[in-house]
């Protein structure tokens, strides 16, 4: 059953490429080798809210599911109404939201005053400028001081944009994945304290 479904996955993101070649990154979903990688750098014991934005069929989700704390309170964003179904129905514990723009208005009605970590998987490059900046903007400022976003990308095209509102503390390059990715992992600079 499980190899049917994962079958189903990656034809299901063949698909959603095909059509919507800018809302979908890859033709298949991330590998067990870039989700591991992911989710490895965050402290888990210490998170208490986190995101996932572009979560997908959940090839990431299921890693951080594993990963966090019973009582870590995490927010799947993903477009695709058929993949956002799929979220709801295999991680009924976490709630899902159909649009990463409305990020600061879900920790609202969620009781979430700023986020510990937000995972992406987010195609940035693949969207315009301004949208672009509109996605950082709100991510930057879900976050609490200090906190982590660690996002992949397949290519460094986004290392200058995201240097000028995190600090870049690693970059990993994940060869096992489809195709080869760029794990960014940034931490939000805390404000500086006056003297």
């Amino acid at each position: 059953m499980k190899m049917i479904n994962a079958m189903q996955e990656k034809w299901m993101f063949l698909y959603k490429f095909l059509y919507k070649p800018g809302e979908i990154g890859s033709v298949t979903p991330s590998s067990k080798y870039l989700a591991k990688a992911m989710v490895s750098y965050v402290p888990w014991h210490e998170v208490k809210s986190a995101a996932e934005l572009g979560a997908g069929t959940g090839a990431i989700t299921r890693h951080i599911r594993e990963a966090a704390r019973k009582n870590t309170k995490c927010l799947l964003f993903e477009t695709d109404p058929q993949m956002l179904s799929g979220l709801k129905h295999h991680y009924p514990e976490f709630q899902c939201y159909d649009n990463a723009e409305s990020l600061s208005t879900a920790l609202s009605e969620e009781g979430i005053d700023k986020l510990d970590c937000i995972i992406s998987g987010l195609p940035f490059f693949n969207f315009q400028q301004a949208f672009r900046d509109e996605l950082i903007e709100q991510i930057e400022f879900s976050l609490k001081d200090d906190g982590l976003f660690i996002a992949y990308q397949y290519s460094m095209q986004m290392k200058k944009q995201l240097s000028k509102h995190f600090t870049i503390e690693e970059m990993k390059f994940v060869p096992l994945n489809v195709p080869p990715a760029f794990v960014y992992v940034c931490r939000k600079n805390a404000p500086r304290k006056a003297r």
